[in-house]
């Protein structure tokens, strides 16, 4: 029954006018009137969990937890128009590896901007970590584990805080924990320790926790972070800003618009758009649908 409603509700959007694959575009008339005063997107970054991907991560399924193929045929029209989609995310580089075969892609950006996959080779962002532990370290994560930056926080929190298992395991840019703190005592406490490079920052609401309600952390390098990382590769590709788009749905991804020619925030997302960073009306998988048919759009203009 869902995928007949899905399918009623193209033929519906077709016969009206409201754009690619039933996006309702009239609500987006501000922004293509933005893309139509810049060059074609070449690039766009785009979040996974809450963006690109459905409830529950999964890319075939839609905002209302029904089977959705929305934002799938959008890689596909995204790839087709020549528009190279780079997932920007805090998954660990580990499972991107995998997850961006899956999804026909190539290139990404893991764990909050620290880490980069680009054309096959890896690299980290550092941000102000001192340069002796740059030096001695392989990765980010080693150099806060080196400088002891989880064991200063595990020690002020005693029962309260502690490895978001599994997936802090293997990550090569920081710490992904969970648990329930006050983060500016959090960064107080690594301060006072001498380690003011290395910072807490709150993640959102999280599980795993039986019993209690908790939220998930990064511990990352100070200046590190996607829109960093964005405006980094854009610099490797040869790219100026009005080139590239981004699309997510968390004040991070908001982030990417200071750095990005367009932002798109899908329906579910946080943050007041502006600017360059306009609304669009799908929620997760069917907002990046509508961001990229908007750019899409834009290229054939």
């Amino acid at each position: 029954m869902q995928l007949w409603r899905h399918s009623d509700s193209v033929r519906r959007g077709a016969q009206v006018g409201l754009g690619h694959a039933g996006a309702p575009m009239r609500h987006s008339s501000a922004a293509a009137r933005h893309l139509a005063a810049l060059p074609p997107a070449e690039v766009l970054y785009a979040d996974l969990d809450g963006t690109l991907l459905g409830p529950g991560g999964s890319l075939l399924t839609g905002p209302d937890g029904g089977p959705s193929a929305r934002a799938a045929q959008a890689l596909v029209d995204a790839r087709g128009a020549g528009i190279t989609v780079v997932p920007v995310t805090g998954r660990r580089a580990l499972a991107l590896d995998g997850d961006t075969r899956l999804l026909g892609l190539r290139d990404y950006i893991a764990e909050v901007g620290t880490v980069i996959l680009r054309a096959g080779r890896r690299r980290y962002e550092w941000g102000s970590c001192p340069a002796d532990l740059r030096a001695a370290a392989a990765t980010p994560r080693a150099a806060l584990d080196s400088a002891g930056a989880l064991d200063v926080l595990l020690a002020a929190f005693p029962g309260d805080l502690r490895p978001f298992l599994p997936w802090d395991a293997d990550r090569e840019g920081g710490h992904l924990l969970h648990g329930r703190v006050d983060v500016a005592v959090a960064n107080a406490a690594l301060s006072a320790q001498g380690l003011g490079w290395a910072y807490l920052v709150d993640n959102g609401a999280a599980g795993g926790w039986p019993g209690r309600r908790v939220r998930a952390y990064h511990l990352l390098p100070r200046g590190v972070g996607k829109a960093v990382a964005v405006a980094d590769d854009l610099a490797e590709r040869g790219l100026a800003a009005g080139q590239a788009a981004a699309c997510g749905d968390s004040l991070e991804d908001l982030t990417m618009a200071g750095v990005v020619g367009t932002y798109f925030q899908v329906a579910n997302g946080h943050g007041e758009p502006g600017g360059n960073a306009f609304g669009v009306p799908g929620a997760m998988g069917h907002g990046f649908a509508d961001a990229v048919a908007l750019l899409v759009a834009a290229r054939g203009r």
